[in-house]
């Protein structure tokens, strides 16, 4: 059975239909509660897949992030191994920073709430989000940014965060929104972090207003791309056998 890595930061933040879609795909998730103390694996031995998630520190310092320095070990793990990895919101931007790239508070202030997230043209060939709809409505929550690794290749933009959704290789993505979310997942986000809800455009209310109308669009396309993404976690495991074999 195909193993996959899930990084959780804080409680609201679990990986919603990501871990959902990689389950029903017969993906056995090994979720590391990093903010409960427990360990991250020091490699990914044993593992076909790696997904980070969000979370509010800062992934260009170690202040009040212990496990920061062991999760930019495993991405860059994944990375040379061409192990399927996804990073979101923190995640994408740890993503970037393992690739070599920097991490820093957006000039256009906090992105917070429903709001575009708009397909690239090279998104139209890309393995996780070709076919998709070219202007997405996603839940953001993010005020810093980062520049895009050398190498890696731009998918989604917006008028305010030029770097949106990028990948790395042929099997590492880092998207700096929240395409996994459902309606209990905002209700998390907007009781968590009750004095950012109110930064979007309308607070709170706001924030339900222009999420609850995407929702059912959002998880057509979310579940298409967490699809692709679980059939190359499982295809990992005839890799790792073809490596492992004498």
């Amino acid at each position: 059975m195909p193993n996959c890595l899930i990084v959780q930061h804080i409680a609201p933040e679990s990986s919603f239909a990501i871990g959902q879609v990689l389950d029903e795909a017969g993906v056995a998730l090994d979720v590391r509660l990093v903010f409960e103390g427990h360990p991250l694996p020091t490699g990914l031995d044993g593992f076909e897949g790696l997904v980070v998630m969000g979370g509010p520190m800062s992934a260009a310092s170690d202040d009040g992030f212990p496990s920061r320095g062991s999760e930019l070990a495993l991405i860059s793990d994944a990375l040379e191994r061409g192990i399927p990895t996804l990073g979101v919101c923190l995640g994408a931007q740890l993503l970037a920073v393992a690739a070599g790239a920097a991490v820093y508070p957006g000039a256009a202030g906090p992105e917070i709430g429903g709001g575009p997230a708009n397909l690239l043209p090279p998104s139209g060939a890309d393995p996780l989000f070709w076919g998709l709809p070219s202007g997405l409505t996603v839940m953001h929550w993010h005020g810093d940014t980062f520049d895009l690794p050398a190498g890696a290749i731009s998918l989604m933009s917006n008028d305010n965060y030029p770097n949106q959704g990028f990948r790395i290789g042929a099997a590492a993505w880092g998207v700096q929104f929240h395409l996994e979310v459902t309606e209990p997942a905002v209700e998390g986000f907007i009781a968590e972090f009750t004095a950012e809800s109110e930064l979007a455009p309308g607070g709170s209310a706001g924030i339900r207003q222009a999420t609850a109308p995407s929702l059912a669009s959002l998880a057509q396309s979310s579940g298409l791309a967490f699809q692709r993404f679980a059939d190359l976690v499982v295809a990992r495991v005839q890799h790792d056998d073809l490596v492992d074999s004498p």
